[in-house]
């Protein structure tokens, strides 16, 4: 069944990229008049026109130029903290304006912005020695085994989180920490 809604996925996606572009001109006029007029009436009612649009996270740097005290103290109340798994938009480093939406790892914290490390399920991943894996958890829907990258750190600012995924056990948070500790300078 995931591996329907996966491939559903994936076709859907296919057609926005190409059809997309097509729509938007045929839409984009109805869509500006109808964004002008709501303007004017946010205007004369006092009001400032709000315009959502989640943060991003950074484009990753190398993990030794962040490099601090990684402590695990995950706790499901609303604020991601290191040890959980959560869900944001990365940009991919061949092209920063493209990403997508994917699970990372967060390893610290900066007031609101998150330190994160990104996950992969592409088994690929098993033979870079970037990568460690976590095996599976409820944040991939087909159970797949995952690994993070540990030589880039992503900055993900709080309001750009789309959901808490998960807590990583302590003894796999544990697995991560020490080769950051041992091969990144962190304490």
């Amino acid at each position: 069944m995931a591996s329907t809604w996966s491939s559903l996925g994936k076709q859907l996606g296919t057609i926005a990229r190409e059809q997309g572009p097509r729509i938007m001109r045929m839409q984009a006029p109805k869509l500006v008049d109808r964004m002008q007029r709501s303007v004017r009436w946010d205007r004369a009612l006092g009001r400032r026109p709000v315009v959502a649009v989640r943060p991003a996270a950074s484009v990753p740097v190398p993990t030794h130029e962040r490099a601090r005290q990684v402590v695990y103290c995950p706790q499901l109340n609303g604020r991601a903290d290191p040890g959980e798994i959560v869900w944001t938009w990365v940009p991919f480093e061949e092209d920063p304006s493209e990403g997508k939406d994917r699970p990372v790892l967060v390893v610290g914290r900066d007031a609101t912005t998150l330190l994160g490390l990104m996950l992969s399920s592409n088994p690929r991943r098993a033979h870079d020695p970037h990568w460690v894996e976590i095996g599976s958890g409820p944040w991939d829907y087909e159970g797949r085994p995952s690994w993070v990258r540990l030589d880039r750190v992503l900055d993900v600012p709080e309001e750009g989180i789309r959901r808490e995924g998960a807590i990583l056990p302590r003894p796999t948070f544990d697995l991560v920490a020490h080769r950051l500790c041992r091969e990144y300078h962190w304490q």
